[in-house]
């Protein structure tokens, strides 16, 4: 009679193990813009700061490869033979290994196909990356799908980091908010369920004008997963052409449908050729962005209903059906509510849109938060007019402002007025307030000195000045000893 085999040689994690690569796999796929990694991190035994240069998980690295090595002293270099649960958490810790080892490779390809534009750039690394995850056990398809994520993953990291700046707690939420849109709030359920399902998911995002709600789109249009070409190979699209933007304010009623949907010949007077619309070049990997959502007519507003619920659409003049295999982020920097309750924007139009909504918020606020976010802010635009850093034309630009610009500037026009004022100091020296706020008294303060207001009115304008100029209602309670709600009570009110 056989012996029956033991299984005492199947190769097995212990307890302290599982722990630590159970604790790594929680740090490495919450969201880098939270402080809960860094938490952690900490319970790891691992310090969460990191050197200029480095990306944020490298302390990790250290631990992770004397594991690692001592496991393979103990046969367990690949994940071959494991069990289910030991499986999947190596599976984890192979794969942020492998992130850590192509950061550099994968910054490089970002940088290298933002100058090559719509072309994809070839990816001289492919054979190499590949190779080692084959190696420690992944098929030819998980290879090249988790490839395609950790690249997205470096993509979305480097477009919210980059083109989002700043240290107020209200941006720290806007990046976290961005990279949740992303992945949802846990990379594994993303990979696992979501990767390609993304397209149901709209994205309404809600900000004053200026305040840079095109910038967050496009971060989240640029950080969609591509998958890719072995045959090429590089990835079968540049993320330069997976975020399609259009401002639908700039279109007159009767072109609109024309530029979203596209048109036929002869559809009508003037459609000489074939038009492709926005819609239709919009492909399965790629966002479409449309600007000033508020504005549209009902009519239009149905039409865009149709695409979102079924998926389909038919271009002006013509009775084909097309699929829309892209996702849609919308903006506006009108009151959504206001024009719902005013019967100028549909209920199920906004629930369709609303999978997800993202506040950008106003300049003054972020600000108010923290005064560093200036010098960020000036930074980054300078670094973007000139190609580089620059500290000395920081200071000069600085400078300007501080002379010229009152500290309690509201900035109505946001982050786009302080573009335009740091154009100006650069190009003549100075620049002034488009609207001293310290100088020029509020048209509601000319009405209360005709005595045309009531007790209840006076106390609401005057709210509403004060929530215009520090952006919480916490502030206004503060300034006018009202609590919290009766302050937004008054400021919500109309007078």
């Amino acid at each position: 009679m056989t012996k029956k085999k033991s299984n005492s040689s199947t190769p097995r994690l212990d307890a302290e193990d599982r722990e630590f690569f159970h604790l790594l796999a929680e740090v490495i796929f919450s969201n880098p813009f939270s402080f809960e990694w860094k938490k952690l991190a900490i319970s790891l035994g691992v310090e969460s700061q990191t050197r200029v240069g480095e990306h944020h998980y490298t302390g990790l690295i250290p631990e992770l490869e004397q594991r690692l090595n001592r496991l393979a002293g103990q046969g367990i270099s690949s994940l071959v033979g494991l069990p289910g649960q030991d499986r999947e958490l190596l599976e984890y810790a192979f794969l942020f290994h492998t992130y850590d080892r192509y950061v550099d490779a994968f910054d490089n390809l970002i940088r290298q196909q933002i100058i090559a534009g719509d072309d994809p750039v070839r990816v001289d690394f492919t054979s190499e990356l590949v190779s080692q995850l084959r190696q420690k056990g992944f098929t030819n398809d998980e290879s090249y799908k988790y490839m395609a994520l950790l690249y997205q993953i470096r993509r979305a990291y480097y477009f919210i980091d980059q083109s989002l700046v700043g240290d107020a707690p209200c941006m720290r939420q806007l990046r976290h908010a961005l990279w949740n849109n992303v992945f949802t709030s846990d990379v594994r359920m993303y990979a696992n369920h979501l990767w390609d399902r993304m397209e149901d998911f709209s994205t309404l995002i809600l900000g004053e004008t200026g305040t840079g709600k095109g910038s967050a789109a496009a971060a989240i249009g640029r950080s969609g997963l591509i998958p890719f070409d072995e045959k090429k190979k590089c990835f079968s699209h540049s993320f330069t052409r997976t975020f399609i933007a259009t401002n639908l304010s700039e279109f007159s009623e009767s072109l609109i449908e024309s530029e979203l949907f596209g048109h036929r010949k002869g559809a009508f007077t003037g459609a000489i050729d074939h038009h492709t619309g926005l819609f239709e070049r919009c492909g399965s990997h790629s966002s479409l962005f449309l600007d000033e959502i508020g504005d549209v007519s009902i009519p239009v507003q149905i039409k865009l209903l149709k695409v979102l619920q079924d998926r389909t659409f038919t271009p002006v003049g013509s009775h084909d059906t097309y699929r829309f295999h892209g996702r849609v982020i919308a903006a506006t920097n009108l009151s959504l509510d206001q024009r719902r309750r005013d019967g100028l924007f549909r209920d199920d139009f906004y629930y369709r849109l609303s999978s997800d909504v993202i506040e950008v918020p106003r300049l003054r606020l972020r600000l108010d938060e923290s005064p560093k976010e200036l010098e960020q802010l000036v930074s980054l635009l300078i670094q973007r007019m000139t190609g580089q850093a620059d500290s000395v034309l920081l200071d000069e630009v600085l400078e300007a402002i501080n002379k010229n610009i009152p500290t309690d500037y509201a900035w109505p026009g946001n982050v786009r007025e302080l573009e335009q004022a740091t154009r100006r100091i650069l190009l003549n020296g100075s620049c002034r307030a488009q609207s001293d706020m310290s100088t020029t008294e509020p048209a509601w303060m000319h009405t209360a000195a005709k005595g045309e207001f009531s007790a209840h009115e006076l106390l609401a304008a005057y709210c509403q000045m004060l929530y215009d100029k520090h952006g919480t209602y916490e502030e206004v309670a503060s300034k006018t000893g009202l609590d919290r709600r009766t302050a937004k009570k008054y400021i919500t009110m109309d007078y």
